[in-house]
């Protein structure tokens, strides 16, 4: 079943009348603003919309709540990301700020960057990290991480793929 197939918007508005209202309750209780919560549980329909593998679950309430606290980890990470970054550049001098639209441009510039490295694994991100953000060689991250200097060389290779993927697409 392809996400064109009729059957896929079909098992998800069926998932949608029987479960909506459900998740909108859960989640207004889990993030205590019904603004967010409806936006959360919309997004959460329009990821199984998406899927092109998408078979009648057998706990449907189950999948919804997976699917919505990825979501939610997404916007927190995005929040974090995006104070720090606003954080970082309040302690810059005034005239080194960039514009609002460069701001705006480095924020989603950050946000693919982490989306990216959140497929790593968690060694290969922070190995990356370690690397990129803390300066560490190879064999210091290698002790860190209790593995081998070459495998630090293949997570910081999979993590240099990403960056490619983030500015120049996908390689061919």
């Amino acid at each position: 079943m392809s996400a064109g197939d009729p059957a896929n918007p079909h098992l998800v508005g069926l998932l949608y009348r029987d479960h909506r209202d459900w998740l909108f309750s859960w989640l207004r209780k889990t993030v205590q603003c019904p603004q967010r919560a409806e936006d959360v549980s919309q997004d959460t329909f329009v990821r199984l919309l998406a899927r092109a593998d998408l078979q009648p679950p057998r706990e449907p309430r189950a999948l919804l709540a997976t699917i919505a606290r990825g979501l939610l980890v997404d916007q927190f990470r995005r929040h974090d990301l995006e104070r720090a970054y606003l954080d970082e550049l309040a302690h810059a001098p005034q005239e080194l700020h960039p514009s609002p639209e460069e701001q705006a441009l480095i924020l989603e510039s950050l946000r693919e960057i982490d989306r990216l490295l959140g497929q790593l694994s968690s060694k290969a991100r922070a190995a990356f990290l370690y690397n990129r953000l803390d300066g560490l060689g190879h064999a210091e991250i290698a002790e860190c991480l209790g593995v081998s200097p070459s495998r630090v060389r293949q997570y910081l290779a999979q993590g240099m793929r990403q960056c490619y993927i983030a500015l120049y697409g996908e390689p061919t």
